[in-house]
């Protein structure tokens, strides 16, 4: 039973870092878009390494061990395309308005911090006539019911998108709490621009920054609610004699956990450190992030 909330504990923590997005919209007053580069490439370098590495691999030991050396490997390959079809089509039927991980521009949210400062005029558009758009520029117009609704819908629509990453982070932690650490940092790290991409429209829409930082906050806590319900269905439809997840559900449940983090990590992350980075950033947050990774599984070892 410790396992499981340590696993919880480790999923909450995750899920929380939207928060740490709202309370930076509301206290950055600049926006370093180098580090973001940085620090989501670093996120993305996580996932792809310990999906590929760490979680795939104890994938097709359990079913292997199960299915034999021949099927096992079929049905683990099977668990990952069938996690990247999944997360696809949360995507697919529950689109983002925009993508969560795009850092808001400082002119967007310098009203958030600063109440005396004045509203941009998104209709004229941050940066027109200078020769290159500004990044990050969204249409936060007069407040309305649409722009309410916008705000709504995305944190609503990141909320159903957290509930895979949820569970993703609870199995591993369940199975092994270091792993599962190393999963909620990544998971955490690519969370703070999700709460910064709820807070500044419902901000816009409210004027209301308590309200704001409520819904951000909310939409991160579907992660353990989505790992809560994950869990209890599990247990429910594939729960041992013991109480336990069978070895052979649970190596379909990690090929399946290893697809949806390579999703993310390609889709969601790696586009949005490429955009807003210089030179190399990207692939130099990437790269830091799988070193770091790998050390501390080698570190891990017996």
């Amino acid at each position: 039973m410790k396992s499981v909330w340590i696993a919880l504990g480790l999923t909450l923590f995750a899920g929380l870092a939207t928060g740490i997005g709202s309370i930076i919209a509301f206290t950055a007053k600049r926006t370093n878009y180098r580090f973001l580069s940085v620090a989501t490439g670093f996120s993305a370098g996580i996932m792809l390494y310990v999906s590929f590495v760490e979680i795939f691999a104890k994938g097709a030991v359990a079913l292997t061990a199960s299915y034999g050396a021949y099927w096992g490997h079929w049905v683990n390959v099977a668990s990952f395309f069938g996690g990247i079809l999944l997360i696809g089509l949360v995507d697919n039927l529950v689109p983002a308005a925009e993508n969560p991980h795009e850092t808001h521009s400082e002119a967007e949210t310098a009203p958030l911090h600063n109440p005396s400062a004045p509203l941009p005029d998104f209709a004229a558009g941050i940066g027109a006539g200078k020769g290159e758009p500004v990044l990050g520029t969204h249409y936060h117009g007069n407040r309305n019911g649409n722009l309410l609704r916008m705000g709504l819908f995305t944190a609503s629509a990141i909320a159903i998108h957290n509930f895979p990453e949820g569970l993703a982070t609870f199995l591993a932690a369940l199975q092994d709490p270091a792993l599962g650490m190393a999963i909620a940092v990544a998971i955490a790290l690519h969370n703070i621009p999700e709460g910064i991409s709820v807070s500044v429209p419902i901000f816009y829409a409210t004027g209301n920054r308590k309200k704001a930082f409520a819904y951000s906050l909310l939409s991160g806590l579907a992660e353990p609610v989505g790992a809560g319900i994950g869990y209890l269905l599990l247990l429910l439809l594939a729960g041992g004699e013991t109480g336990g997840i069978p070895p052979q559900a649970m190596g379909i449940l990690f090929g399946g956990v290893a697809g949806i983090m390579v999703y993310i990590s390609l889709d969601e992350l790696l586009p949005t450190s490429r955009a807003y980075g210089k030179g190399h950033d990207s692939i130099l947050g990437l790269l830091a992030g799988m070193l770091v990774m790998a050390l501390s599984l080698l570190m891990m070892k017996p």
